[in-house]
């Protein structure tokens, strides 16, 4: 008992909790560190959505200026432009030519389709005005829509450089007449600023209807009451497309998607766009410029696919693998641990087993020579003779030594009913003129009950060999055992085919031996009847449970497990 207060007591607290919750405790670490590594992972995917975000903001803000810069740039000439054809009375086609090429001395429009004049035309002297034109460029020239003489006055487009074939198309076109260019144009007089118009198809684009802009500079002449009269506007017409693209030029998009609309985000004002945006609110964003006094929005999103980072797959598959070694070792670890759990327990046990070994053999060492003296005084008391004490005696000490050599060979645990009478009977077994039955279950018996037992066999053997059915030829012994309750088992011995037994005779050692001793170790009354025809003697014996004598038990098995038994052979007919 000390040694297990001390085992318990030694054991640590993590052994205990290792011991307890085998599977929880590895399952439990390999959870912690999976979360800790989630966490690391939100952290990350946490931090690098922000950087991309910051990224995002700076792109967007990047796009937007080279936007504005292109349209600026765009503005800035017009504006130079305008100031030289308010000071020339007539702009005859060479003229504004060469007007031209010296603003554009790199030849690099910037994303838009060149510069065009297109002068205030009265309706009353639109034939003068077309034939001027006609005559000057040398080509056919009319004034397209025809005014309908509700107008104020016309804004055809007279010339358009660099003159090629694509701009040639817009020759001649009436501006004015088309709302979103009046509203532009008017803006521009009234404010004398460059003016963009709105979402508009050039007439240059009439075949993809490719959405495009124009922004519009008016050009006023001196009047000769000081105020200024409008002569006409100075533009230039845009691609959108070509235009996102010249100011993307300037601020590389690289894997961003941009979208520029005319007003609200929606596909109706979409002017360009370069990629898809993410589907994701989050990942776009959202900016309102102003080109040429007119609010654009746009809008800038990633397209760099998504998914976690290269950092946060390692993090992951880092802490994965440190979760399972983890989990594997505090396996070993609990498995150690329950070894020595039970190698502590088969040790307590052990020490358990000695005491109880002292206490059980002092009580079966103090049963066995009581019983010695017992049959010590009821053989002196019948013996005549100092040899016939000692036969009697002999015989006795015998049967005991025997039933005890059954029980060493058990480890003193069970022992079969049938291995007890059989080495009891096994003298008688031989002889040829005799015969011997055995009959019953398998039956297992506690220690002290075998020796009884044997006793009893040994007295009734003996007494039968002497007066009974193993005393002449032909004589039968039959002993059958069954289960007469769950916790009780009967066993008969009968004898047949001897002398007849003499109803008038003395009570001799073996009936006072089975009817004290036998009797009163088993705590179950003996019936033992001298019949003529045999001697019958009915036995009633305790069948108990392994665990209510069992001592000892092999480590790592059960104590409550049944020990492997011999098997006698049975006995000869």
């Amino acid at each position: 008992m000390i040694l297990a207060e001390q085992g318990s007591g030694g054991r640590s607290r993590t052994q205990r909790w290792l011991v307890r919750y085998p599977r929880a405790v590895p399952l439990a670490i390999f959870t912690l560190i999976a979360l800790i590594t989630l966490l690391s992972i939100f952290s990350i995917e946490r931090g690098e959505e922000e950087r991309a975000s910051a990224e995002l903001r700076g792109r967007t803000t990047a796009v937007a200026s080279a936007l504005e810069r292109r349209a600026n740039s765009g503005a800035a000439y017009l504006r130079a432009g305008a100031a030289l054809l308010a000071s020339v009375p007539e702009i005859p086609p060479d003229q504004f030519s060469r007007f031209v090429s010296e603003l554009r001395l790199d030849a690099d429009y910037r994303g838009a389709e060149g510069f065009g004049w297109a002068p205030v035309v009265r309706a009353t002297g639109l034939a003068a005005f077309e034939a001027r034109i006609a005559a000057e460029t040398q080509r056919p020239y009319q004034v397209d829509p025809r005014p309908d003489g509700s107008e104020r006055y016309l804004v055809p487009v007279a010339f358009l450089q660099p003159d090629t074939e694509r701009n040639r198309r817009a020759l001649g076109f009436d501006m004015f007449s088309e709302a979103n260019r009046r509203a532009a144009m008017l803006e521009a007089e009234r404010t004398s600023r460059p003016t963009a118009t709105e979402r508009v198809v050039l007439k240059q684009e009439i075949a993809d209807h490719a959405p495009g802009f124009l922004i519009y500079m008016p050009v006023f002449e001196p009047a000769p009451n000081g105020r200024r009269h409008l002569s006409g506007f100075i533009y230039s017409p845009f691609n959108a497309s070509d235009f996102l693209a010249s100011a993307l030029e300037l601020e590389e998009a690289g894997s961003y998607a941009v979208r520029l609309y005319d007003g609200d985000p929606d596909k109706g004002n979409l002017l360009a766009s370069t990629g898809e945006l993410p589907r994701n609110e989050r990942e776009v964003i959202t900016q309102t410029i102003s080109i040429a006094n007119n609010p654009w929005v746009l809008q800038v999103g990633s397209t760099g696919g998504g998914g976690i980072s290269g950092l946060s797959v390692a993090t992951l598959i880092f802490g994965l693998l440190t979760a399972s070694l983890l989990m594997l070792l505090v396996r070993m670890l609990t498995q150690q641990a329950m070894e020595d759990e039970a190698s502590l327990i088969w040790f307590e046990e052990q020490a358990s087993i000695r005491n109880s070994l002292t206490r059980e053999l002092n009580h079966r060492v103090k049963n066995t020579l009581a019983n010695v003296l017992s049959i010590l005084a009821l053989t002196r008391r019948r013996a005549t003779d100092l040899a016939s004490f000692a036969d009697g005696l002999d015989g006795r000490i015998r049967a005991l030594s025997a039933t005890h050599d059954l029980l060493t060979a058990s480890d003193w645990g069970t022992t079969p009913v049938r291995a007890v009478v059989e080495a009891e009977l096994l003298p008688y077994a031989q002889a040829s003129d005799h015969l011997v039955d055995l009959r019953g279950p398998e039956v297992e018996l506690a220690p002290n009950d075998a020796l009884s037992l044997g006793l009893a066999i040994h007295e009734l053997a003996t007494n039968a060999a002497k007066y009974g059915a193993l005393s002449e030829p032909g004589g039968r012994v039959t002993v059958y055992w069954k289960l007469a309750t769950e916790q009780l088992m009967r066993i008969e011995w009968i004898e047949r085919g001897g002398p007849p037994v003499p109803q008038s005779r003395s009570r001799g050692f073996g009936t006072d031996l089975i009817e004290r001793i036998v009797a009163h170790e088993l705590k179950n009354p003996v019936e033992l009847a001298f019949e003529p025809e045999g001697v019958r003697c009915v036995l009633t014996m305790p069948v108990r449970r392994r665990g209510a004598f069992a001592m000892r038990a092999p480590k790592g098995s059960d104590t409550q497990a049944q020990a492997s038994l011999p098997r006698t052979a049975p006995v000869a007919r």
